[in-house]
């Protein structure tokens, strides 16, 4: 009759797995600082993280900054704010002018 399936448990679940991965690993005796530690996992991890700005900067940044900036602050975010003025000094919520007309 009724769905009870809760999806947005996804975080709280990946955390719940990686404590238990810890926990594991560490009963099996592995040492996860000295792994993390290590100048190869480093340099891994340099590499890595190397790659991750590149991406950045060569392929999300500029369509990203063009979404943040262009449509959410000036589209979304202004028309927010200056809608919350408006009620905040006891404005009508819509424009008188642009609301449909009633029958």
């Amino acid at each position: 009759m009724f769905n009870l399936k809760n999806d947005n448990r996804g975080l709280v679940r990946w955390i719940f797995i990686i404590i238990i991965a810890i926990i594991i690993l560490s009963y099996f005796g592995f040492d996860l600082r000295g792994i993390i530690e290590a100048e190869g996992m480093q340099n891994n991890l340099s590499y890595v993280w190397g790659g991750v700005i590149y991406v950045w900067n060569a392929y999300i940044a500029g369509p990203f900054d063009y979404l943040w900036n262009d449509i959410f602050i000036d589209l979304i975010w202004s028309a927010f704010i200056e809608n919350m003025e408006i009620i905040k000094g006891g404005g009508p919520v819509i424009d008188p002018e642009i609301a449909p007309k009633s029958f």
